[in-house]
């Protein structure tokens, strides 16, 4: 029982801590960056015909990074931001807020944003990125499908995505995102358009996540880890519907809002 109530004073001293609240905001701002250059990418993808080799993950966006003058410099700094959101999440995970939903949100965030420092140390320390997200997604999908009921877990799982998907969707309807900013202390203007911002961008990450869930479910019908798709897969996917490159580009539009929402939240996310 000590030992739980002393990492729980940790996390607490971690939270109220004013370095990790600057290093937190950074993160938050590197976030931006990261969807931004995926934005980009499908747009590219939806009606440039390509993106230069790239795919549009988070694989390819931290690629870019390292592409530009100063990259090194930029992915350490982004280093230290997502370790520093990685913190963040994990002693929201152990304290909380009160709500169970809101602890197990947290602990979700900490293995994304943890995975993305892994992403950038892997490209720093030995000049590669990882694997994609699409590679990622269908080793993964085989190595459950080897599981006893894998199939179902897979189903499962892709079940999870839509419902996340629909979760996203509503909050950037419902303009839920707006409880995670100090919208007192923002000028008119500023709330207003960070409003926009968010409810556009949630809903094209709700579309995302939508239809990766929807690939999912179809690779554990199928028996076919192929079929399950990382996020690179599921925008071109968007474009080979009837409504064509348009949708993608539309959902590519919205990722860009939400990196430009995310340097709103850099700024005024209660931390």
């Amino acid at each position: 029982m000590k030992s739980a109530q002393q990492v729980e004073g940790a996390a607490r001293r971690a939270a109220n801590s004013q370095t990790l609240d600057r290093l937190a905001r950074l993160g938050l701002a590197c976030r931006g960056v990261l969807y931004g250059l995926i934005g980009f990418l499908a747009l590219q993808i939806a009606f440039g015909g390509g993106s230069g080799g790239k795919e549009a993950d988070k694989t390819g966006a931290v690629e870019m990074v390292a592409e530009q003058p100063f990259g090194t410099v930029l992915l350490w700094l982004m280093v230290v931001g997502f370790v520093a959101l990685t913190l963040w999440q994990l002693s929201e995970a152990i304290i909380g807020r009160g709500e169970a939903k809101k602890r197990i949100e947290a602990a979700a965030h900490t293995v994304v944003y943890g995975l993305i420092v892994a992403t950038l140390l892997s490209l720093l320390l030995r000049g590669d990125a990882g694997s994609s997200t699409d590679k990622s997604s269908k080793d993964l999908t085989a190595k459950v499908m080897d599981l006893p009921g894998g199939q179902f877990i897979v189903g499962l799982v892709g079940l999870g995505l839509i419902a996340l998907g629909a979760y996203w969707v509503h909050k950037g309807w419902k303009k839920k995102f707006l409880e995670d900013l100090r919208t007192g202390e923002m000028p008119p203007k500023a709330r207003e358009l960070a409003e926009k911002l968010g409810m556009a961008g949630y809903l094209s990450r709700g579309v995302i996540a939508a239809v990766a869930g929807v690939f999912v479910i179809q690779a554990a019908i199928t028996y076919d880890p192929d079929k399950a798709k990382g996020v690179d897969s599921t925008l071109r996917a968007l474009a080979d519907t009837p409504a064509g490159p348009w949708l993608l580009g539309v959902v590519a539009i919205g990722l860009l809002l939400f990196a430009a929402y995310c340097f709103f939240q850099a700024r005024w996310h209660r931390l």
